[in-house]
């Protein structure tokens, strides 16, 4: 198995046609079967289902393109590592941001490197959370902000802020027109629009809930904030959520956040790298300034519901 393999493959999915990749890559298609036909060969299974209208992965073939992309971002990563400064840092930093916390940081971040390190770029990945993790494992991200599950000690961590949860609904929905707070007792047993249960906050909404003896059932489950603020404005249920992601619906008044208590819940927000593989000067770099951006943003108050800590 070569590198350059690798990249035909992943080019090849991605344009979705031997003769597109074969153009993109600047190689001649019958040299591209070839090469793609060996890397079956080698691996002993069929990657791609051909067709006269392109091609897709099979099952195998999905799966290998996964751990492909990655291998081609770690040598990337060494190249760049090799041949970069400590004192002017440069080269491509993946993050990933879960969809609950883009809002807050993705453009802070994005300004503050363009300012800081002008020779990084910076590609911001949104996902949920579960596929984050799975991805920092891989090394297709350098970094994640991910949540403290009790499982993040199979990465490097920095502690970045304590983000507090909210009872989240449509502003005239018949729940919000009661007492400023109220119970998570309360809370469960309206309709709730949730993520999954590996997912973003859910793990921690059904951790807090076991620890009072309560159960979470009632549940919607939607894993994609767009949609749950649909689903909120379409009043289907309410959420628990962080007051970030829904900013502009509560400042608009289309959406009311009510605090939780008895008990309250939040969450631990972490910047997470790969135990295993190596930041580059340009990651380690961008690590730090996800730290000083998000301590900032905290402590100014435009990060809602976060509170900074050491």
């Amino acid at each position: 198995m070569e590198l350059r393999q690798l990249r035909y493959f992943v080019a090849i999915v991605d344009h979705g046609s031997l003769s597109r990749a074969a153009l993109i890559l600047h190689v001649a298609q019958p040299a591209l079967t070839q090469q793609l036909r060996q890397l079956e060969e080698d691996l002993g299974v069929q990657l791609l289902h051909r067709s006269a209208q392109g091609v897709l992965s099979t099952d195998a073939g999905k799966v290998f393109y996964e751990h492909a992309q990655a291998i081609l971002k770690q040598v990337a990563d060494a190249r760049s590592a090799v041949a970069q400064s400590a004192e002017r840092p440069s080269g491509s930093v993946t993050l990933g941001l879960p969809q609950s916390i883009s809002g807050a940081l993705a453009l802070p971040l994005l300004t503050a490197t363009r300012a800081h390190y002008p020779e990084i770029t910076l590609q911001l990945t949104e996902e949920l959370t579960g596929n984050l993790s799975d991805q920092l494992k891989s090394g297709r991200v350098n970094l994640a902000v991910l949540f403290d599950d009790g499982q993040l000690n199979q990465f490097t961590t920095h502690v970045l802020a304590e983000e507090t949860l909210h009872f989240i609904c449509r502003a005239d929905a018949a729940y919000a027109q009661g007492e400023h707070s109220l119970t998570l007792q309360q809370a469960l047993d309206i309709q709730l629009i949730l993520p999954g249960l590996q997912h973003g906050v859910r793990p921690r909404i059904e951790s807090v809930a076991r620890a009072a003896g309560l159960s979470v059932s009632n549940v919607i489950e939607i894993n994609s904030i767009a949609i749950l603020k649909s689903a909120l404005l379409a009043n289907m249920g309410a959420t628990i959520l962080p007051t970030a992601p829904v900013l502009d619906e509560l400042q608009r008044g289309t959406l009311r956040a009510q605090p939780i208590h008895s008990p309250s819940i939040s969450r631990t927000v972490a910047l997470c790298s790969s135990r295993n593989i190596p930041l580059t000067n340009a990651a380690s770099a961008i690590s730090k300034l996800v730290r000083q951006v998000s301590d900032q943003l905290c402590r100014s108050g435009a990060w809602p519901g976060a509170s900074a800590l050491p």
